[in-house]
């Protein structure tokens, strides 16, 4: 598409007044969808950024950001994509040359099939107007991270972001081979402070929490844990540096989850899936944003810490009107700490709503739940409204639902049905290091439900 035209994306400043902020997503895999939903609230908010910086899985959202996107768009192709697509085998003709490989795998997935479908378009990007976007690749060579302009992106340079060591080949161009930075950082601080950043709006999805698992596996997500993190409290002290003798400071903003996002095998198996990552990311930005002040957060190791993780479960459904009516709610239930669960019966719930007097699959800024004597009642809280949820544990397929507006009138109301994927089929094991923990953690939940009275509180509230 060589004759793309200028466009200016969503969330670009322009020539906007006020601070100079710089738009930072960093990595972590495929689970980035969780930054799609970050961006809706970030829109919603009315927030303009001068900069866009990606790494890593970040560059996927940048890209589909600057290729013209709006955040809801791309929730909605985070939502449709195969994630085998991702998956892409060597030709017979390579595997017959016998090792060693390239890597695992080769990236023809993403090329042909990935960023089709997420919209990414490096002509369009080109020529994004009134920001300015930076791509982040590890120059193998030079054993640098480069940052490249928006202008001079091209398909080989955004595969490059992405392809990380044994999983997927480096990436030839110009006689130099590029990889995904994230061995040398994840999110490039550096890069917007010379933009003249005056705020920095980092979207996290890496983990920071303080249990060491056993395993190769997750050691290998570790040493991507320590990597990015060390590097990102390296720069950030060094903007603590700057800001002696700056005035006024530069200041940071944190978006993060609350607990370590599921890996990337949780999502790939469908155990979590995007449309829950993207409202996980909502929930955790309007979080963010109702309780921000001006200072922002302290530029230290606590940036990006998290709530260490503990054994939980989680699944999700989808409820809609038994007579085809227009009210329908996707949602994740999420019990983040099985112990909490059996004292109290609380847990969390995020997802989205779909009536005509709000929209379609309008994100949720919270949720909660809270299981006494049998019954379930959950809230989900909207930009304008909540929709209230009660069942009973023995009859799950139906629960009575009520959709009610900021004055606390009801719009609509009646018994929905468990429709698609029955919930019991998504039941998964959360903050766990292996599968026996894991098993160990859904035996534990199954057995409080049919312990009569477990886990029943003494209260019912919404938080």
């Amino acid at each position: 598409m060589s004759g793309a035209s200028p466009h200016t994306p969503a969330l670009a400043a322009g020539v906007a007044g006020g601070p100079r902020r710089s738009l930072i997503l960093a990595g972590g895999g495929m689970r980035v969808a969780y930054q799609a939903g970050v961006l809706v609230a970030l829109e919603r908010a009315g927030l303009g950024f001068a900069h866009a910086d990606g790494t890593s899985g970040g560059t996927m959202n940048l890209a589909m950001l600057l290729s013209g996107l709006t955040p809801a768009e791309m929730c909605e192709r985070w939502r449709t994509l195969d994630l085998h697509a991702f998956a892409s085998l060597w030709p017979l003709r390579v595997l017959l040359r016998g090792p060693p490989y390239p890597a695992l795998g080769s990236s023809e997935g993403i090329r042909s099939r990935v960023y089709p479908h997420l919209g990414v378009d490096a002509a369009k990007i080109r020529v994004a107007d009134g920001i300015a976007g930076t791509f982040n690749l590890c120059d193998y060579q030079r054993k640098l991270c480069v940052a490249v302009p928006h202008d001079q992106i091209d398909l080989d340079r955004l595969v490059a972001g992405v392809s990380l060591p044994v999983l997927s080949p480096g990436v030839q161009v110009d006689g130099h081979t590029y990889l995904d930075a994230v061995w040398i950082k994840d999110a490039n601080v550096e890069e917007a402070v010379r933009r003249g950043a005056d705020e920095l709006w980092l979207v996290w999805a890496i983990g920071n929490h303080g249990v060491y698992r056993n395993g190769a596996f997750q050691q290998y997500v570790h040493m991507i844990e320590m990597s990015a993190n060390g590097a990102l409290f390296k720069e950030l002290a060094a903007v603590s540096a700057i800001n002696e003798t700056r005035e006024p400071p530069i200041r940071l903003h944190v978006i993060r989850p609350r607990v370590p996002l599921p890996l990337d095998p949780d999502f790939f198996l469908g155990r979590v899936d995007a449309a829950t990552l993207i409202a996980m990311g909502h929930r955790d930005a309007c979080e963010y944003l109702a309780a921000v002040t001006p200072d922002g957060v302290p530029l230290g190791p606590d940036a990006t810490r998290m709530e260490d993780p503990r054994p939980g479960v989680g699944f999700r459904e989808t409820l809609a009107d038994e007579a085809a009516g227009p009210l329908r709610v996707s949602l994740s239930w999420e019990i983040d700490d099985l112990d909490r669960f059996a004292r109290t019966g609380e847990g969390t719930v995020v997802g989205d709503v779909s009536h005509p007097s709000i929209g379609d699959k309008v994100l949720a800024t919270g949720g909660s739940f809270v299981r006494s004597r049998g019954r379930w009642r959950a809230e989900l809280r909207l930009p304008g409204g909540k929709v209230v949820l009660d069942r009973d544990e023995r009859k799950w397929g139906h629960a009575d639902a009520r959709l009610i507006d900021p004055s606390g009138d009801e719009v609509a109301a009646g018994r929905l049905r468990s429709t698609g994927r029955p919930p019991w089929t998504t039941l998964h094991a959360r903050g766990v290091g292996s599968m026996a923990e894991g098993a160990r953690a859904v035996t534990r939940f199954l057995g409080l439900l049919l312990w009569p009275g477990a886990g029943a509180p003494r209260r019912f509230e919404v938080g």
